[in-house]
């Protein structure tokens, strides 16, 4: 059983990540390609003592933290309830609108997003605040975070509210519907029968949102590419990508790059072996609790 996850883990996972550390080791580089050498922990070093990284790390936590509590839990879990537990009617409709965000090409959704917050008179936002009195703004270069934010985390909710729909779905009627004999409304209902028994669901999405959170940039890459200002909204991730694969900042560095990465990757091994303690998930594997159609 194990070898067909090998066969996937080891050439896509493992060999990268091994050499994504020995990279991390040497200079290489753009204009040292013919004559790469080891450096040791220098690139390392070199990051400890770069000013930026308390700016991009705090940028990291800028993005990862309300991403996940907003858009990959309190939203999808609210959509899910409501066309679920709630108003069934609507549940089919919603479910197809909350998945076009995923389905759209990120070039195709990033355009999208430049387009509604573009200056007046042609963003649609700016076009509907002159039309309640309110002051029209770019909110790109005024409220980047704010924008980035909801743009990648629709996304994030498109796939939590499929895994919270499911997870609902599976709920036993036996126990909703004791739960109404007893005369529970529907928001004891959704608290004290529905979020109880769905809890693993729940705990595998902030799992597995923070771990993507933590190295996405696709976003931000196309609708800020790490500005507007000096390193405004450049997260770890997209630091990394900068320094190894492009010129800003002084890039083409892959060493360098490589060094920044790995620490990502280990930040992202760490936080998984704290979900796997704090949210036992050989309990989560062991027991199914999601309805298959």
């Amino acid at each position: 059983m194990l070898l067909p996850c090998l066969a996937l883990v080891v050439p896509f996972l493992l060999v990268p990540a091994l050499m994504t550390v020995h990279l991390s080791t040497t200079n290489m580089s753009l204009a040292t390609l013919g004559n790469t050498q080891f450096v040791g922990l220098d690139n390392y070093a070199r990051l400890l003592e770069r000013p930026e990284l308390p700016r991009i790390a705090v940028n990291t936590v800028v993005f990862v933290v309300p991403n996940l509590v907003l858009f990959s839990l309190a939203l999808p879990l609210a959509v899910a309830a409501l066309t679920t537990v709630w108003n069934r009617s609507v549940g089919r409709f919603a479910r197809l609108l909350w998945l076009l965000p995923r389905l759209t090409p990120s070039v195709v959704y990033s355009l999208l997003w430049v387009w509604l917050t573009a200056d007046a008179p042609f963003g649609t936002l700016n076009q509907l605040a002159e039309v309640i009195g309110l002051q029209p703004r770019n909110w790109l270069l005024e409220h980047p975070w704010l924008t980035i934010v909801a743009a990648d985390g629709l996304i994030g909710t498109s796939f939590a509210t499929v895994l919270f729909v499911a997870a609902m779905e599976a709920v036993p009627r036996e126990l909703v519907m004791a739960a109404q004999v007893d005369g529970a409304s529907r928001w004891q209902l959704l608290l004290h029968v529905v979020l109880p028994y769905i809890r693993w669901p729940v705990l595998f999405v902030s799992a597995y949102q923070f771990l993507s959170l933590l190295a996405s940039f696709e976003l931000i890459l196309l609708l800020t590419n790490g500005g507007p200002g000096l390193w405004q909204t450049e997260t770890w991730s997209l630091y990394a990508y900068h320094q190894a694969f492009s010129y800003y900042a002084g890039g083409l560095q892959i060493g360098y790059g490589a060094a920044i990465a790995t620490v990502l990757v280990l930040a992202g091994l760490v936080a998984s072996l704290l979900f796997l303690r704090l949210f036992d998930f050989r309990r989560l594997a062991g027991e199914p609790r999601l309805k298959v159609a």
